[in-house]
């Protein structure tokens, strides 16, 4: 990978910030002089899965962006804290935009390529960058959601039924839950606990898309064989109503868990943010 990367653990300076969060910043080797990328992986997946294996971080760095990188609590390489606050949405968001600034990202400002932030996420991180670009208008200037749904799929888990099939193996009923759990357990890095927690807080905090509307430009993208990003639609039209740019891309033959890998979903996002 050309350009230079930092690993470690960034120190916040704003009270109530996680400094457990693993991030890291990526320079390119040529840069285009636009505002940086800021990468938010799913559910019981990681920056590397999500984005250093799939290609999407050499893409971006080709591309001349600079990428932010960052673990969710309890996943890949960040901490796993015992308290149920460093969990939620609005904690997560919180921390994100500490992590944006810490990268030196600036208010947007017109006649700036370089000001601002874009944000590209999937899955759960398409559910956070929804809800911090509804938040933080001043400083998003793009976002790119893939595999978006305008429920959240982990409101429904099964909380109990994973706990006691963690304890005695008790079978869980519903599919949604199960395959969820068996995904989350298949990676040695995920701390399964903390993921619950995660669940827990999610829950705590419901998604209301139509509470809270981005009004920048987005591009929503998925598979067309992902049942989860069945209702991507509703949620572009809930951003047209609002008075945003919402395209959507669909990939053919691909689902919720390849869609990720696309090419053409790296191009789409990356000619739409190159702007």
């Amino acid at each position: 990978m050309s350009g230079r990367h930092t690993g470690e653990m960034h120190s916040h300076t704003v009270e109530g910030t996680d400094p457990q969060l693993f991030v890291e910043v990526h320079d390119p080797q040529d840069d285009a002089g636009l505002r940086p990328v800021l990468l938010l992986h799913g559910f019981s997946s990681s920056s590397k899965l999500n984005w250093h294996d799939t290609g999407w971080v050499a893409a971006l760095l080709e591309a001349g962006r600079r990428v932010i990188t960052v673990d969710l609590p309890g996943h890949g390489r960040s901490g796993a804290p015992e308290d149920m606050d460093s969990y939620s949405p609005s904690r997560i968001r919180a921390d994100l935009l500490q992590i944006a600034f810490d990268a030196g990202v600036r208010p947007l400002h017109n006649g700036d390529p370089s000001s601002g932030v874009d944000l590209v996420g999937y899955s759960l991180g398409a559910r956070l960058a929804w809800e911090f670009g509804a938040t933080q208008p001043e400083i998003v200037h793009r976002l790119v959601l893939g595999g978006p749904n305008i429920a959240d799929p982990l409101a429904a888990f099964d909380l109990i039924a994973a706990q006691n099939y963690l304890a005695d193996g008790t079978p869980i009923a519903d599919p949604s839950t199960a395959g969820l759990l068996k995904m989350a357990m298949l990676l040695p890095s995920n701390n399964i606990f903390a993921l619950l927690s995660l669940v827990d807080a999610i829950k705590a905090e419901p998604f209301d898309p139509a509470e809270a509307v981005p009004h920048m430009p987005m591009l929503l993208v998925a598979g067309d064989q992902d049942e989860r990003a069945a209702t991507m639609p509703q949620l572009a039209e809930l951003g047209i109503r609002a008075g945003s740019m919402a395209e959507q891309l669909t990939l053919p033959g691909r689902n919720h868990t390849n869609a990720i890998t696309s090419r053409a979903f790296k191009q789409g996002a990356i000619a739409f943010l190159g702007v």
